[in-house]
């Protein structure tokens, strides 16, 4: 008993202690600055992403021969945007999140920061308002994963702060959660897809994240949800057919579009050794036109983030048949481009679309079919279903519909791991990471010294 409580007084006193520190609270502060710098750049991130595409919108859609300059446009704006990336910011294609990923697995503080730089930040944000205002299909979720990453890391490095894993996982969830205003999705997306494990103090600590981002984010632009309130509910088990065909079927596409993005980059990559630009910029250039010519196709419908058509459907107007394939050919196309841009936001869009058919199909509600649409698609895609029938349910503000999201996302998810095993970001991390381990090696070679003369 003596013991123990001995041991109970010297906690106290090391607690004590460290409260007192000065050092200690300067740390918090950086880190609670940090935090609220997410926030606010996320908000005003999205701010700029909107005015993109409304920009884009307004130069496209006067009739006659402005409905032709997405020929232009969009395939010279990508070229621009991939050559940029590629000569002078090298970790800001794409989505953002497989390089956070692969961060996490660095250990080495000066590699880590090549993916998660204010450098990287700024042109991360500035070349996915560019591509957005140029017609592409991507979203601002994915930055916003790593500009959070990096943002919190400049604040850990500031502060002194020797956390820098559970750092990075905070920044990352509390950038999901600044995006979409989805604060529980955040924490999700951490646990089951950035880190796939739990733990207590880590986790601690993104929670504390993404409560003060998400404080920031609601000052600056209130308490909204993504697609407005949704009011179809499912209902089992009359609803059951609707559920089991959204959930395959959004599944299978989903595996088809995550198989087809990694089996293309990998040939890519190949086709593009040795870094010559003008390969880079035939990737682009080629990219570009096809989100053109079926933008055009659609009359303009499958450019941008596709957020104005999911929330259209999801409020219960029904889309064109053929828009969710469309959609998806034209996100394809963007993410192989080489240019900044999310999935999230195109994903959400294509699943819409997909469950819109489905509803058609089946007779059902359009409106529900949609919000199935998405879980099933999405899971599909990034392979994390508690993030995806988290992150539906809280965008859509329609708690009754709990049940039927997590099945058709449970099913989603349970197809795609069966038609494509290999996780989309995860795979596109290994990519990151053997770039780092190929760039260290060379720095090795080059910084050698030659071997004395025998």
């Amino acid at each position: 008993m003596a013991a123990r409580l001995s041991q109970h007084r010297r906690v106290f006193r090391r607690s004590r202690a460290l409260v007192a520190s000065g050092r200690h609270w300067r740390a918090r502060l950086v880190f609670w600055l940090g935090a609220v710098a997410i926030g606010v750049v996320s908000t005003l991130f999205a701010r700029l992403a909107d005015r993109a595409g409304e920009v884009f919108t307004g130069i496209t859609a006067g009739g006659g021969w402005h409905g032709w300059v997405p020929l232009v446009l969009t395939p010279g704006c990508f070229v621009i945007c991939a050559l940029l990336a590629h000569r002078y910011f090298p970790g800001s294609q794409g989505s953002g999140i497989p390089q956070v990923i692969a961060a996490r697995h660095i250990h080495d503080d000066a590699e880590r920061g090549g993916f998660l730089t204010m450098k990287i930040v700024i042109a991360k944000v500035v070349m996915t308002v560019v591509a957005l205002g140029c017609g592409a299909s991507i979203g601002r979720e994915g930055p916003t994963v790593q500009v959070g990453a990096a943002l919190m890391l400049k604040a850990a490095k500031l502060g002194r702060l020797v956390q820098a894993r559970g750092l990075i996982l905070a920044g990352s969830a509390a950038g999901i959660a600044g995006a979409f205003n989805t604060p529980l999705a955040g924490i999700v997306f951490a646990i089951e897809e950035m880190s796939r494990s739990y733990s207590a103090r880590t986790n601690g600590v993104v929670l504390s994240t993404v409560i003060i981002a998400g404080i920031a984010a609601i000052a600056l632009s209130g308490n909204y949800t993504y697609f407005g309130i949704s009011q179809a509910v499912g209902h089992f088990p009359q609803d059951t057919v609707l559920v089991v065909v959204c959930g395959v079927v959004g599944g299978a596409f989903g595996a088809i579009f995550s198989a087809g993005v990694l089996a293309i980059t990998r040939r890519i990559r190949r086709w593009r050794a040795g870094t010559a630009p003008w390969r880079v910029a035939m990737v682009a250039l080629i990219a570009g036109l096809v989100v053109a010519v079926i933008g055009i196709a659609f009359g303009g419908m499958t450019f941008g983030s596709g957020y104005a058509q999911a929330r259209q459907v999801v409020e219960g107007h029904a889309l064109p048949a053929g828009y969710f394939v469309a959609k998806l050919a034209v996100t394809l196309a963007s993410t192989l481009s080489g240019i900044p841009g999310g999935l999230f936001a195109p994903s959400l869009s294509v699943g819409a679309g997909l469950g819109s058919t489905m509803g058609l199909l089946l007779g059902a509600n359009v409106g529900l079919a949609a919000v199935l649409g998405m879980a099933g698609y999405f899971a599909g895609v990034v392979q994390a279903p508690m993030t995806a029938f988290v992150i539906i349910v809280e965008m859509t503000g329609n708690q009754d519909n709990l049940v039927p999201v997590m099945a058709a996302s449970m099913i989603g998810y349970g197809v795609s791991r069966l038609l494509a095993p290999e996780p989309l970001y995860h795979a596109l991390s290994r990519n990151w990471l053997a770039d780092a381990i190929r760039k260290r090696r060379a720095a090795a070679a080059e910084g050698a010294e030659p071997a004395p003369a025998p």
